[in-house]
């Protein structure tokens, strides 16, 4: 199982490095996102969830800071040479206690 440190994304973290999957493409153009805003988010954000599940590799959830200081949620998976982006997102505050890092639990 394994679980990357974010030192391991910030190793490959160039623009020639990163592969967007077509839902990950979709979300960013949706949310005015670029890819210079992940590139960021990685090189200043740290790994707040790891899933190591998933398929075809573990991932990560990173919060980390667009080039223009706001808050973005990036899933990324890796192997040895590539970054892939699954999503982008700016965390919804109804979702996300004030640290941007913690779920809010569900009300019953």
């Amino acid at each position: 199982m394994k679980l990357y440190t974010i030192e391991d994304f910030r190793k490959i973290n160039k623009l020639e490095n990163i592969v967007i999957s077509l839902h990950g493409q979709l979300r960013l153009i949706e949310r005015n996102i670029s890819v210079e805003d992940v590139m960021n988010a990685i090189d200043n954000g740290d790994i707040i969830e790891q899933y190591p599940e998933d398929f075809p590799f573990p991932s990560c959830l990173i919060l980390g800071l667009t080039i223009k200081g706001q808050y973005i949620h990036i899933v990324v998976s890796m192997n040895e040479t590539k970054i892939y982006l699954i999503t982008a997102y700016v965390p919804d505050p109804a979702k996300w206690e004030s640290d941007l890092k913690t779920h809010k639990e569900a009300k019953k």
